[in-house]
């Protein structure tokens, strides 16, 4: 199964609530942080919604 690294590069302070609460739920904490997710329809999705935050790299 494929999997993504997903790093938070701008803040979510001054977020909606529900963005603050998607970037919490990825294990993403402060700028730069990085998890590696499986490549999934529910990580896609999540994903889709705080594009804007975040970069997204695909893991071997």
């Amino acid at each position: 199964m494929a999997q993504v690294k997903i790093t938070l590069v701008r803040s979510a302070t001054h977020r909606l609530p529900a963005q603050r609460a998607i970037v919490k739920s990825l294990g993403l904490g402060r700028v730069n942080s990085s998890v590696i997710k499986p490549d999934n329809a529910a990580t896609r999705g999540a994903i889709f919604k705080i594009a804007h935050l975040i970069s997204i790299e695909e893991v071997k």
